[in-house]
């Protein structure tokens, strides 16, 4: 028992920080989602992206990037998660997540 348990230990921590990774994931995505629903019924696509983004995030601070092509707009969402978990967070860089939607304007 006293070999097993900093190896179960050290297993639940990485297992913690994947899960912080993955909810972070799942944020940014909607952020994108929420930046091009928001661009896709303005006039102003770039800052209504950006706006929309930033507000449905949840996490902060995230960079948006918003692109038009033909009738449609692209949004991408990326954030820097630190990877800051004790013990596993020393031996793992910081990850960066993206997310990236893309919506056809809608007529007004």
């Amino acid at each position: 028992m006293a070999l097993a348990l900093p190896i179960v230990a050290v297993f639940l921590l990485a297992l913690v920080q994947v899960v912080i990774i993955v909810r972070d994931q799942i944020a940014v995505i909607h952020a994108a989602r929420e930046g091009a629903r928001a661009a896709a019924v303005s006039w102003s696509p770039g800052p209504a992206a950006a706006g929309a983004s930033r507000a449905g995030a949840g996490v902060h601070p995230v960079t948006v990037g918003t692109t038009s092509h033909g009738g449609a707009v692209t949004v991408v969402v990326s954030f820097t998660d630190r990877t800051d978990v004790p013990l596993i967070g020393t031996f793992l860089p910081d990850i960066t997540v993206t997310g990236r939607v893309t919506m056809q304007f809608e007529p007004s």
